[in-house]
């Protein structure tokens, strides 16, 4: 189960209550609530996002830019077989699709009708702080690295590197 996150304002105080909802209708609201070009705020789980999307964190989503997705954007893509709503990065583009896998994920890369994008990651929420890691210029190199992690001469680098990874 999937939980979004509905959010109010009254006397310029924000509250939030969370409802839980299956993948699927999850999907259907995140595509209505983004169609309608405002921002969309769930708690992400899963791990094929991991180590960039940790499972829990709280992402808000925008609608797709006007100059359209970008390789190493983080996408949310309603599945065009199932509905349910997919977060995973762009790793290629083609004039009716968009490519997209997860950093931790073992399957291979999907192509999805640009039609089922619905935004785009604008914001990681850990822990009640930010992450920003994953979303700023680095985010164009991170599809080529998340293949090369399973390489065993790689494993030396990650346990270097993981510390920093994590706030």
């Amino acid at each position: 189960m999937r939980s979004a996150k509905a959010e109010s304002t009254a006397r310029g105080r924000v509250g939030a209550a969370e409802f839980p909802l299956s993948s699927r209708a999850l999907g259907a609201l995140a595509r209505d609530v983004l169609a309608k070009g405002l921002r969309f705020r769930f708690k992400a789980l899963g791990y094929s996002m991991h180590p960039f999307i940790r499972n829990g964190d709280i992402l808000t989503v925008s609608p797709p830019p006007a100059r359209g997705l970008a390789i190493g954007d983080v996408a949310a893509v309603v599945q065009p077989e199932s509905g349910k709503l997919v977060i995973h990065r762009v790793t290629g583009l083609t004039s009716a699709s968009v490519i997209v896998r997860g950093d931790n994920a073992p399957a291979p890369e999907e192509s999805m009708p640009r039609s089922h994008v619905v935004g785009r990651v604008i914001r990681i929420e850990r822990n009640g702080r930010r992450v920003s890691f994953g979303l700023g210029p680095e985010r164009a190199l991170i599809p080529g690295l998340a293949g090369l992690k399973r390489k065993p001469w790689l494993r030396p680098l990650l346990k270097i590197v993981r510390p920093v990874l994590k706030p």
